[in-house]
């Protein structure tokens, strides 16, 4: 009985010794790795965290959504979380623009057509107003810009005439009351031939007509700026031909009035100098009435005085015969009764 007890108790602890090996080696192959769970995990967590970040740059603005709708807009660079997979980001660009537009052909008053080549600087001022009216797209933006700002030049160029629009293709410019009359009937311009009055550019006249942009869709056009303003080909020579013609005309003006005012300050200056050669003339010859008068009081004052007038009468017989004595011939036939004869016999 004790043999039978023995034995059955190492059949039941080798059985059940077999029988916990055996579901210990089971367990193991059903259950996952700890460092297969750690990866998951920490790839979920990566995940979970790159789509909860914002990260805004300088030149961005961001805005969030939640299934659809903006939530809010973040405009500050740095770095900003939102909920993952929950809420999105749409990118809007915080920085200067530039679109060009393509050339066009427009009318002026005068009825002459010529060609526009310009480009517009525009900015993103209101990003929710951006993001309602133009669904974040900048390429709507540009489709917008090209339509406000050739009808702003269209209506613009077409009160001009063709002078004018060339005239004020590069800014602010000053022209007298005289030329002034070609600019336009519009401006208030003094007689005053002398007074100098300003004209707008044509940037200024297109700016004044788009200021409603900035409130109808949150961007700004900072300035419109023209490239080239030419004439369509089939009319250039023309055009250029009159021109050179117009300006010849103007030259000629010019060279005839220059000549004319030359002919003024001649005669002006001939008759100056012939009133400056008869004053000095005439005070020489005062001058000289005033000597000889002197000289004729002197010779008065000398043979006045008994004591100088044989003296005088010596020089003067001196200088009377020096005057004679010209030429080669040095012989002089005097009489005794001639006064320089008497100077040299000791008659005086």
């Amino acid at each position: 009985m004790a043999g039978f007890q023995q034995n059955t108790g190492a059949e039941f602890e080798r059985f059940h010794s077999d029988g916990t090996k055996q579901k210990s080696k089971k367990d193991k192959k059903n259950r996952p790795g700890i460092g297969v769970i750690a990866a998951v995990a920490a790839v979920l967590a990566v995940v979970i965290l790159s789509n909860s970040m914002v990260v805004t740059k300088q030149n961005q603005f961001k805005l969030i959504r939640q299934f659809g709708r903006v939530q809010r807009v973040v405009s500050e660079p740095g770095l900003s979380f939102k909920i993952p997979f929950v809420e999105s980001v749409d990118v809007i660009p915080n920085e200067l623009l530039l679109y060009d537009i393509a050339a066009s052909d427009v009318i002026t008053s005068d009825k002459k057509t010529m060609i526009v080549d310009s480009y517009v600087l525009w900015r993103v001022t209101d990003p929710l107003k951006f993001a309602q009216t133009l669904s974040c797209s900048v390429s709507n933006a540009e489709g917008r810009i090209d339509a406000v700002v050739y009808n702003a030049m269209k209506n613009t160029i077409s009160n001009m005439k063709q002078d004018e629009v060339i005239r004020s293709r590069d800014g602010k410019m000053t022209i007298t009351a005289e030329e002034a009359e070609d600019i336009g009937n519009d401006m208030e311009i003094s007689s005053d031939t002398e007074e100098v009055i300003e004209i707008k550019s044509l940037t200024e006249e297109i700016m004044e007509q788009i200021n409603h942009v900035e409130e109808q869709y949150g961007i700004e056009i900072v300035t419109v700026e023209v490239k080239k303003l030419d004439l369509p080909d089939d009319n250039k020579q023309a055009v250029y031909t009159r021109m050179i013609s117009e300006r010849e005309n103007i030259a000629a003006q010019y060279t005839a009035e220059g000549k004319s005012e030359a002919k003024i300050i001649e005669n002006t200056t001939d008759k100056e100098v012939s009133i400056m050669l008869s004053d000095a003339q005439a005070k020489a010859e005062a001058t000289i009435a005033e000597g000889e008068a002197e000289y004729m009081r002197i010779l008065s004052d000398a043979y006045s005085d008994p004591e100088k007038t044989d003296f005088y009468s010596f020089v003067r017989a001196l200088d009377a015969l020096q005057e004679s004595m010209t030429g080669d011939n040095k012989t002089i036939i005097l009489s005794d009764d001639s006064p320089i004869a008497q100077i040299f016999n000791g008659q005086y």
